[in-house]
């Protein structure tokens, strides 16, 4: 019986790259967006999150194999809270249940090199702390000056880098049999990167910043197949791991740093 797969942010980028692989390896994919997709939900929203999972529920038929928590945004607003931190756990919290009737279940979280960036102390406090509101206030603050609004990316980066590794190996997860890990991608060629890596000078100064020594700014489907991968039988004990895949800016920015 084939797989059955949930990634979220399937109509562009990561998402619609990894939601084509899986499909021409003969997996059933249930696309997760706000458009042009199989299942329509706003993972910025509590009512949008609980649509999610009634929606996958009932095409899925209450039973699937993986879940790739893809969708997110990178403006410097609240939103970004909420979709990027709050909108993936309750995709990995709210579908596990699902995962219960699968030989192999799987779960996978698209994280960012951008969680090794300088971010705010205080709003990862918030996050790590579960309390939305109170995170959501905080990224308000930072919105309104533009020499903090780009920590909100970073620190839900690395708000949700942390929360893998101290979930991963609890008996929700590891416990059930359910390798849960974590991909963190350099400069990928989607939309949300466009207009940052549109003209030659605008590549090289990102790059100056996200340094990627090997084969430069990659395509989504090479985050694709990590996560294909990572969602994969094969997987059966990698657990808790943020993979870099950012062609070398975790080597460069951290060194001899394992972690």
């Amino acid at each position: 019986m084939p797989r059955t797969s949930v990634v979220t942010g399937a109509a562009s980028g990561i998402g619609k790259a990894t939601k084509e692989l899986l499909e021409q390896r003969g997996e059933r994919v249930i696309g997760v967006d706000l458009h042009d997709a199989e299942v329509v939900a706003d993972l910025a929203s509590a009512e949008g999150r609980a649509a999610l999972v009634d929606a996958v529920r009932k095409v899925s038929g209450g039973r699937i194999d993986a879940i790739y928590a893809n969708a997110g945004l990178a403006s410097a607003a609240p939103p970004t809270v909420a979709v990027n931190f709050f909108g993936a756990i309750a995709t990995l919290e709210k579908l596990r249940p699902l995962l219960k009737g699968s030989d192999a279940p799987r779960a996978v979280v698209v994280s960012s090199m951008a969680a090794l960036m300088a971010s705010d102390e205080e709003l990862v406090g918030r996050l790590t702390a579960g309390d939305e509101q109170a995170a959501m206030a905080r990224a308000e603050v930072l919105a309104k000056e533009p020499t903090t609004g780009g920590l909100i990316y970073c620190s839900t980066k690395l708000a949700l880098s942390r929360w893998v590794r101290r979930q991963a190996a609890t008996a929700d997860w590891a416990g059930a049999g359910i390798p849960l890990n974590a991909v963190a991608p350099g400069i990928i060629a989607t939309p949300m990167t466009a207009e940052m890596i549109d003209t030659e000078q605008e590549r090289e100064s990102l790059l100056k910043v996200v340094p990627m020594p090997l084969n430069g700014i990659a395509e989504p489907v090479v985050v694709a197949r990590l996560l294909a991968w990572l969602n994969s039988v094969e997987n059966t004990h990698l657990c808790g791991q943020i993979v870099y895949v950012d062609g070398g800016s975790d080597v460069v920015l951290r060194g001899d740093s394992v972690w």
